[in-house]
């Protein structure tokens, strides 16, 4: 019996309903985008610097989009995700040394995200960090468990679900306090103000341009659709995965500029709020009880969701570079360890996690580079290869990133400001 394909029962629908259809695997990705680590970020950065910053949050979500719709159109147009593709070209001792930087950095996104969720929990229920960390741990093993046994498909709705709920809890405060469109504008001329802001800017960059999300769209993408032989097929697909990418990096790049305007609107000068928990009080006092519960709310299903999804780019990427794969929740059990003990150990939560997308942000060339490579080789891509500008435009990306890198590096060696 011939297998019908959720692409075939695509074909039979109404254009808009088949497109729609064939929606999901970029909202998986885009979860990415809004974890903890970017809540403390954005609300670091507005609440100590207002609007200065709100440029980095929107070129980084420019760059986002494209660097995600060449990470789904690897998938479908090879087959293959990135981490296969590498794993298949580079020698045995390069291929475990890159998956050794690609680990740390899943490993870090692992970090902050069950931390996130523990921190959120504190808050709504007074729960001890390392008793919410153990709960988010056993929370996510159950969103992976609906992967396992339900398929991507649900996987997917739990997540959009959990994404909705995310943008809620931090879109919410601005209707009671709507920032000052002038002040916004200005938020919009690249510029720093000494060491701090370049750290901050990296740690948005990191928190925004996800290296683990770059490896695990192809792998999304290809897995949800398959590999069409027809490349008629193929075509269809990318040109749809232009509007999955699109609406869900969107979205997320909303929620984060969001973030960063509530902490400059109404955070702006308060003592306490370079960590998550005074911003939530002082949210909280400013804004409402209902809204600082709304926030914690926002925050709970942020960790929930992107630890669900770390996991899972963590096993993409073990299994494209070794050729070795573990089970998500025995994977889920083990990556939980190094989040637990920084709980345990009394580290501040919001350093952390701020400390934590900057070693993301140091992961992005090595994901990046290979995937603008990938793409815009007409041996592997055939007659999918990147555009001209679209290969301009990724490695003007990688240059601006890697640049914002070295910058950090040396205003933080010879401790300019």
């Amino acid at each position: 019996m011939a297998t019908v394909t959720l692409t075939d029962r695509a074909e039979h629908k109404p254009r808009w309903r088949s497109r729609l259809l064939l929606l999901g695997p970029a909202f998986v990705a885009a979860i990415a985008y809004v974890d903890p680590g970017n809540v403390a970020a954005n609300l670091t950065a507005g609440a100590n610097f207002g609007y200065l910053l709100v440029w980095v949050l929107v070129a980084a979500n420019l760059m986002a989009v494209l660097v995600q719709y060449q990470s789904a159109k690897l998938g479908l147009a090879t087959g293959l995700s990135l981490p296969e593709i590498l794993g298949r070209r580079l020698g045995t001792g390069r291929r475990r040394l890159y998956w050794l930087q690609a680990e740390l950095v899943a490993g870090a996104t692992d970090m902050a995200e069950v931390i996130g969720g523990a921190v959120a929990l504190n808050l709504l229920f007074g729960l001890p960090l390392l008793a919410g960390g153990v709960i988010i741990g056993f929370a996510s093993m159950l969103l992976l468990a609906l992967q396992s046994t339900r398929g991507q498909r649900s996987f997917e709705y739990a997540i959009m679900m959990l994404l909705a709920v995310i943008a809620v809890g931090f879109v919410s405060g601005l209707f009671v306090n709507p920032p000052e469109a002038g002040s916004v504008v200005s938020g919009l001329i690249p510029r720093f103000e000494g060491t701090d802001t370049v750290l901050l800017a990296a740690s948005m960059l990191g928190a925004t341009v996800m290296p683990h999300a770059i490896y695990l769209h192809s792998a999304l993408a290809r897995d949800r659709h398959g590999f069409s032989h027809d490349p008629a097929v193929r075509a269809r697909l990318i040109r749809v995965t232009r509007y999955d990418v699109a609406g869900a990096l969107m979205l997320a790049g909303l929620v984060n500029i969001a973030m960063l305007l509530l902490a400059a609107s109404s955070l702006r000068g308060i003592e306490g709020t370079d960590t998550i928990a005074g911003a939530h009080s002082a949210v909280t006092a400013a804004l409402g009880p209902v809204i600082g519960v709304v926030f914690a709310v926002g925050l709970l299903a942020s960790g929930l969701a992107s630890t669900s999804v770390g996991c899972y780019a963590g096993a993409t990427i073990m299994g494209g570079l070794l050729k070795v794969r573990i089970p998500l929740l025995t994977r889920r059990a083990i990556t939980l360890v190094p989040a637990l003990l920084i709980l345990g150990a009394g580290i501040e939560p919001t350093l952390a996690l701020v400390l934590s997308q900057v070693l993301l942000s140091f992961g992005i060339p090595f994901a990046l580079i290979p995937l603008i490579r990938l793409t815009g080789d007409r041996k592997v891509m055939g007659i999918h290869t990147d555009s001209r500008a679209l290969k301009i435009a990724g490695w003007t990306s990688a240059t601006l990133i890697v640049g914002l890198n070295c910058i950090l590096i040396v205003l933080t060696v010879t401790g300019q400001s």
